[in-house]
């Protein structure tokens, strides 16, 4: 289809003036225009500044804000298309009169005590869809009254086990006296920063408070997520002693969703709520950058309030595809020193040397252990939006980096490939060999030798143009004719839908495997892999190549990376940053140097009103 005609496609016929401008330019698209426009109608105020106003705070949800400010909305919007549109030539109303539009406006509801009711919500000088400013006010309510009271700690009995579990006056003890001492807290750092490791620790530590056994939950936004964190938690604590592994040894990670009981035919409705609290003492949630603000305001009713929640994830990552932003809203929220817990910590012994006080029970591990300097130098100059320094990496590429400036991936046939076609033909041969011998523990560990990222999930820079590239470069290597089926050993697989029958989730990937009883599809679950037989299985596909968000929550020795053109407004410094740390071995870049740079200095911008409400939220007892 010609560019003319696919423009055509997204244009809304029938609607006019301003919202048919903006529409056509590209800055909003058929989903905005339509329901500002029935909404607006129907609400008996087609007004075109609060027609606009209205499309443009759907537009932002849809691309992972929460609200507008409408003094600057101007500024920071853009077209969705790939091509660049001078926004500032659009017929922008002017601040003043477009906030005065909106204030005396039937569809909105004004300042924060206003009651529910209509579409929109002005406040603090931010416009939310009045469902979203709710859920945000719900998680403002829920951590202010968590941080009005500490949970009771035996003093001396912490700083005895923090000596035993965390000899050194370091970060990561730090952490967690923080954890033990707040109701909320917040754990916070890159891979291989030790997260884990100081939640495992963790919990023996609770664990070895007066009183009963604390009841312990641990959760993520995924399956593939809560897997690795079972597994992470159970290889620390297979270290400790037996005294410190007693109760935390048997402890099994769910995904969010099944934590709170999800009730079928509905995406925000759980068993588990604020009548009907979870039954734990200790709840962790890993990945918590993935969590959008609708979940999170579920997470927090259903937690009793005497319980403790410790949030953990990286805030440089990928935000959830879902709107909201609350672990980044949570770590770089301004605040007041908690003087009562900066004594507690001197008291057990748990300030780092150099520390600056703690804020919002928010603690940054910085120091990296997993990976190899090379990439730890790269996610360090990427997060710090300094595009010399990513180059000049990328040129010395040191061991464990490597760029391949393609020029472009658009050509049917690109140059420079060699080393990624060797990496898939290397990691197919060992997955079809493991998988054909019925080594399921061999084939799962192969399953995560190399992947291959891409931004986009179609056209010539997306997942579906390269599986198709990949499976070329297999036929290479033919398989037997008795293997000609679709669940041939070795095939690997990735969930597209979530199975609660078989506690099988969207991302979740797996393997085809033969044992005794025929083929099955094997899946990691932290301990013994769970076998299912394919025609159990329906929503799975054949995973040669995913998208950089749903490798997020996933590790792989080695990584290679798709980089569409600089144009590509899924190019972000998130992505690229959350990409290369999905690899502990070797990153392997392909793109251009333009890409690059463009990446790295465009950060994602989402708004909130949450991280600037924050600081008397949860600020901690006075």
């Amino acid at each position: 289809m010609t560019a003319p005609a696919m423009a055509e496609l997204r244009v809304a016929h029938g609607v006019t003036g301003i919202l048919h401008t903006f529409n056509e330019a590209g800055v909003l698209n058929l989903a905005d225009v339509h329901t500002a426009h029935r909404i607006t109608r129907l609400g008996g105020d087609e007004s075109e500044p609060v027609q606009l106003a209205l499309a443009l705070t759907v537009r932002a949800l849809r691309l992972g804000s929460v609200c507008i400010d409408l003094n600057t909305v101007g500024d920071t919007a853009a077209a969705d298309g790939e091509d660049p549109v001078d926004i500032t030539a659009l017929p922008w109303p002017q601040p003043e009169q477009w906030r005065a539009a909106c204030d005396h406006s039937p569809l909105v509801a004004r300042g924060t005590d206003a009651p529910p009711g209509r579409p929109l919500r002005l406040a603090n000088d931010l416009l939310y869809l009045d469902r979203y400013w709710h859920e945000e006010d719900r998680i403002r309510r829920e951590l202010r009254q968590r941080a009005a009271t500490d949970p009771p700690v035996d003093l001396p009995r912490l700083r005895s086990s923090l000596d035993r579990l965390f000899p050194d006056a370091d970060r990561q003890r730090h952490a967690a006296a923080v954890s033990a001492l707040r109701a909320v807290s917040v754990l916070a750092g890159g891979p291989g920063t030790g997260k884990t490791t100081t939640i495992a620790r963790l919990l023996a530590v609770l664990h070895d408070q007066p009183g009963d056994p604390p009841r312990i939950a641990l959760a993520a936004p995924t399956g593939k997520a809560a897997a690795r964190l079972q597994e992470a938690v159970q290889q620390v604590t297979a270290t400790l002693t037996d005294a410190d592994r007693a109760g935390i040894t048997d402890l099994h990670a769910s995904t969010l969703h099944r934590l709170l009981g999800r009730r079928p035919g509905t995406r925000t409705g759980f068993r588990h709520d604020r009548t009907n609290r979870l039954p734990y003492d200790v709840v962790v949630v890993d990945e918590t950058s993935m969590v959008p603000l609708t979940l999170m305001a579920r997470l927090l009713e259903a937690v009793r309030p005497d319980a403790r929640l410790i949030l953990v994830g990286d805030p440089d990552q990928l935000a959830s595809v879902e709107a909201g932003a609350v672990l980044g809203d949570l770590v770089h929220a301004h605040g007041t020193p908690d003087l009562r817990l900066e004594s507690h910590l001197r008291e057990v012994g748990a300030v780092p040397a150099g520390a600056e006080p703690t804020i919002n029970g928010v603690v940054v591990l910085d120091r990296t252990w997993r990976f190899g300097g090379a990439i730890a130098e790269l996610a360090r100059h990427i997060r710090a939006g300094d595009a010399d320094q990513v180059i000049d990496v990328l040129r010395r590429a040191p061991d464990g980096i490597e760029f391949v400036d393609t020029g472009t991936l658009a050509d049917r046939r690109p140059t420079g490939l060699d080393g990624l076609r060797a990496d898939i033909l290397s990691t197919s041969r060992v997955l079809t060999d493991a998988a054909r011998r019925g080594d399921v523990d061999a084939a799962l560990y192969g399953l995560d030798t190399h992947r291959l990222l891409c931004a986009h999930r179609r056209g010539p820079y997306g997942v579906s143009r390269w599986t198709t590239e990949i499976e070329t470069w297999l036929a290479t290597d033919p398989r037997p004719s008795e293997e000609d089926s679709e669940w041939y050993p070795g095939r690997p697989l990735i969930v597209t839908a979530n199975d609660y029958d078989l506690g099988l989730y969207n991302g979740d990937t797996g393997v085809v495997v033969r044992d005794g009883g025929g083929v099955r599809a094997a899946f990691a679950r932290g301990g013994a892999p769970v076998l299912v037989p394919p025609s159990r299985l329906s929503d799975v596909q054949t995973v040669y190549a995913m998208t950089i968000h749903r490798g997020q929550g996933s590790q792989f020795h080695r990584v290679s990376l798709i980089l569409p053109p600089a144009e590509s407004p899924l190019l972000t410094r998130e992505l690229l940053y959350t990409a290369i740390t999905r690899a502990r071995s070797h990153v392997r870049i392909l793109g251009t140097e333009d890409a690059v740079r463009a990446a790295v200095q465009r950060p994602i911008t989402r708004a909130s009103g949450l991280r600037h409400t924050l600081t008397t939220a949860i600020g901690g007892p006075a």
